[in-house]
């Protein structure tokens, strides 16, 4: 018992990684002109070089069809290689004990979800691939139950990607956009908390008709 109990105690080292993953999955220092850009998610994975003014040398542009979807979905390999051996190091750290410790007075009230699901939450922000991956390894360990892992996938898919799709996919309309970028972060992630819900007190009421060992909420 006390080798299980030493374990899984949090040490400064826990805490050190939670505020690493924290940090580069949040997209905090994407933009940022200084050395601390290096702490990035996106920055560790970098870009592809460009060539006589395209965007995008390994896709090129103006492709539609199974061509482009099959070289979009090996684009996705890095990324999901990365995240998951940052979060591996991490977790052999203590990083996901001491996100449910953080996360644990938030997330249960708020959305019915373990805290050590914090991870995944603050990563869906900026990349819904990365915290679709997290969510499959919360379940496939034990750590979240199936209908905790509903309730987290209504959150995650409504506004995916939540900061990087409004910077990027919205800019064009940020220009004439009456509120501040802020404001409409905020919005998007208040009616987000809101879907989960709804489907959270679904999901309360269908298993008091359809009690299953494990999944309740």
């Amino acid at each position: 018992m006390k080798e299980d109990k030493d374990e899984y105690k949090l040490t400064w080292k826990s805490w050190v990684a939670l505020i690493f993953l924290c940090v580069a999955f949040s997209g905090i220092f994407a933009k940022s002109p200084t050395a601390l850009r290096a702490f990035d998610f996106t920055a560790l994975l970098g870009k592809f070089g460009t060539i006589a003014g395209s965007k995008n040398v390994f896709l090129g542009s103006g492709g539609i069809g199974a061509r482009e979807g099959l070289l979009f979905a090996i684009t996705l390999i890095p990324t999901v290689m990365l995240a998951l051996g940052l979060i591996q190091a991490c977790e052999a750290l203590g990083a996901l004990r001491a996100a449910e410790k953080l996360f644990r007075p938030l997330l249960r009230p708020f959305l019915g979800i373990p805290g050590v699901a914090g991870l995944a939450f603050v990563s869906s922000f900026t990349s819904s691939d990365v915290g679709a991956v997290m969510s499959k390894d919360l379940v496939e360990t034990g750590l979240m139950t199936d209908d905790e892992r509903t309730i987290f996938v209504g959150y995650q898919y409504a506004g995916s990607g939540t900061i990087g799709n409004v910077i990027g996919a919205g800019a064009p309309l940020l220009a004439i956009s009456v509120l501040p970028i802020g404001m409409i972060i905020l919005l998007i992630i208040c009616v987000k908390i809101i879907g989960a819900n709804l489907l959270r007190m679904y999901l309360k009421f269908y298993r008091r008709k359809h009690p299953v060992e494990g999944g309740n909420l």
